[in-house]
């Protein structure tokens, strides 16, 4: 890869590798960091890497780096879980988006990360086992349990609205 296709690369996907981990961490500061690990890590490796390959070695290589940031959190500082017994109908939502994003915060965050990048970012089943290391029938597995998962906790569209 050159060093024109490694801006193009970074004008092209930052923003969607940004959005993308920050979706699931929920942190700014840290998706930011994320991104500019990976595209120093692309920097560091743009002689061994392909352009046509990079927007899915981008999505891998900061989906693994923000799993490994996770896994370190939970070891240093195990933080107490908490049962979500709230029902949808006390909380009172009425904004359709809210409710999505929080339906999504309460599936694993595997099943998050592969529902938002199936459903969000647009990639197909193949691409998305690239990014993960994982088969495409574990991929298409763990979307549709997640896609089981949120229809449970949205329940039918017109008791939301």
């Amino acid at each position: 890869m050159t060093v024109r296709e490694y801006n193009r690369s970074v004008e092209e996907y930052a923003d969607n590798v940004y959005r993308f981990i920050l979706s699931d961490i929920k942190d700014e500061e840290r998706a930011n960091d994320i991104v500019q690990d990976s595209f120093e890590k692309l920097w560091r490796n743009v002689a061994e890497i392909d352009y046509s390959v990079v927007k899915s070695w981008l999505f891998s290589t900061a989906y693994n780096r923000m799993i490994d940031i996770i896994r370190k959190e939970k070891r240093t500082a195990r933080l107490e879980e908490f049962e979500h017994t709230e029902q949808l109908d006390e909380l009172q939502y009425t904004d359709l988006n809210e409710i999505l994003h929080s339906a999504l915060t309460r599936l694993p965050e595997q099943q998050r990360s592969l529902v938002l990048l199936r459903d969000y970012e647009g990639y197909s089943y193949k691409e998305i086992g690239a990014i993960t290391g994982m088969t495409e029938a574990q991929v298409k597995i763990n979307i549709y349990r997640g896609r089981l998962a949120l229809r449970a906790f949205i329940g039918k569209i017109e008791t939301v609205l």
